[in-house]
Formats: structure tokens, C-alpha cells, sequence
């Protein structure tokens, strides 16, 4: 009889942990929520976007944009991973194929609000012309007959094919692939002027001799995180987790890392 109910008792056991096993196969085959530990956050940027994103010294990716994600990942228990975007022109499509979970990259909001799910702006941005030192180019008026260098798919283009008074006063508009080269051509003479973010021009203004930028911006933007139109869900948390970092200072504290280039009198805070 003892070895009856023995027998009973294991098989009781048995039966209860093979329930448990398959209830977490299960869970597993309907997926797992967003906020789950095991989530791996996958971040497209542009590492040609200093002080926003760029690689270090050391070879890792750094910069404003990457400090943020990363104290996003780590309060959500989430794995960040930096997925660099070679070519800017195909972020929308690593976006939508599911390569990337957001865009978080010197990202402009403004032109594309229906494009993607946006974050709220958190950086108001101008674009500022840059010239030589000792350029005659003291304001737009000056830029009749100039070549024009700006980096290849940024919204620059946009706010220069809007102002077509503004575009029909260059000679050339070069694109290139990140604007190291652009200051390069500048410096040589290969480009007059170089129309970029103002906390790019800020850092290249501190890693080049003889540049300055013009008094009066192009224009104003705001910066966002941009995710694909349907995943309100991993917006929603990463703009929750966002709020609670700029309520208690770390959003401002982590700005205070790149202080010269200006980035915390852009901070836009929530409302």
C-alpha cells in the first residue's frame, strides 16, 4: 500500500511539473510582454552624428542620444544594442523590416510627424551655417554663387528644397557621407559652407581650427524618437521611463557630459 502511494505521489509530481513546463512553452509561443527582462532593445542610429551618437576613443559607441537609450535599457532591464545605419537613406525601411525597434539619432520630428510613432521632442535643434574663419560670408545674403556641403539623407535638405530662394542661390549642393569630410572640404576650399545641427557644429567647431558659425540659424526643429507606426506600446514605455529621467535630473546630468557643445540649453522637458 506504502509503495502505492509513493508511486502516486511521484507520478502527482511529475504531472504538475511537465504542467508547468508547458505553460511556459507556451507563454514563449505567444511571445513575451515588452517589459520583460529578456527584451533586447535595438537602437538604429547614425554614428556620423557627434556629440549625439558617434564611436569613442575606445571604439564603443557614445554620445547624448546613446546615453539616453542606454539609462532607458537599464531601467527597463532590457538589453541595449546599438545597431549603427550605414546608409542614413534606408532608415525608415531597417524601421519597418523590423532591423531596429526606433530610430533615437539626432532624429528631426518636424516634416515627418506622420511617418513614424514619435516620442515627444526632448531637443530643440537649429541648423546653422558654417564657414572658414576668414570667410567674406557674414549672412545668407553672402552665399550667391557658393558650393553648399551637407550630410547625405539629413533634414537639412528638406528645409533647403523648401526655401527655394535659398537653394537657387548656390552654384553647387554636394552630399556627403558625414561631415568630418564636409569640414575637410571646407578647410581645403573644396565647399564655401557647411549647413548642419548646432550641436554637431558645436563639437566639430571644438575638433577644428579656423570655423565659425553665422549668427543667424536656417531654422528651428525638434528632435524625437522615432518608432514604427503601430508600436505605441514600446513608444509609450520608453517616453514613461524618459519622463521619470528628466523629473529626477538624469536626463540633465547626462546633457552636463556634453556641455561643450550646448546641449542642455536645448532640452525641451515634458509637459
Amino acid at each position: 500500500m506504502k509503495k502505492i502511494l509513493m508511486i502516486g505521489v511521484i507520478l502527482l509530481a511529475l504531472c504538475i511539473t511537465i504542467s508547468a513546463v508547458s505553460a511556459e512553452n507556451m507563454f514563449d509561443f505567444f511571445g513575451k510582454d515588452e517589459s520583460n527582462t529578456d527584451k533586447i532593445f535595438i537602437v538604429g542610429f547614425n554614428s556620423a552624428f557627434p556629440p549625439f551618437a558617434y564611436s569613442g576613443n575606445n571604439g564603443e559607441f557614445t554620445g547624448f542620444d546613446i546615453d539616453l537609450a542606454k539609462e532607458v535599457c537599464r531601467r527597463n532591464n532590457w538589453t541595449f544594442k546599438p545597431q549603427p545605419i550605414i546608409d542614413w537613406n534606408t532608415k525608415q525601411m531597417e524601421l519597418e523590416s523590423n532591423e531596429v525597434d526606433c530610430i533615437w539619432s539626432e532624429f528631426t520630428i518636424n516634416g515627418r510627424e506622420n511617418d513614424y510613432a514619435w516620442s515627444e521632442p526632448y531637443y530643440n535643434n537649429t541648423q546653422v551655417v558654417v564657414v572658414k574663419a576668414d570667410s567674406n560670408i557674414n549672412s545668407t545674403d553672402d552665399l550667391k554663387g557658393k558650393i553648399l556641403e551637407v550630410q547625405q539623407g539629413s533634414s537639412v535638405l528638406k528645409t533647403i528644397d523648401d526655401n527655394k530662394t535659398l537653394k537657387n542661390t548656390f552654384k553647387e549642393i554636394n552630399q556627403v557621407d558625414g561631415y568630418d569630410t564636409a569640414f575637410m572640404d571646407l578647410k581645403t576650399g573644396v565647399c564655401d559652407v557647411v549647413v548642419l545641427d548646432n550641436g554637431s557644429a558645436y563639437y566639430l567647431l571644438n575638433k577644428y581650427d579656423d570655423i565659425r558659425i553665422l549668427d543667424k540659424p536656417l531654422s528651428s526643429e525638434q528632435y524625437g524618437v522615432g518608432f514604427k507606426k503601430g508600436n505605441e506600446d514600446l513608444r509609450n514605455q520608453v517616453q514613461k521611463t524618459l519622463n521619470e529621467m528628466f523629473k529626477d535630473g538624469t536626463v540633465e546630468k547626462i546633457a552636463q557630459n556634453y556641455s561643450d557643445f550646448k546641449i542642455c540649453e536645448s532640452l525641451i522637458y515634458p509637459k
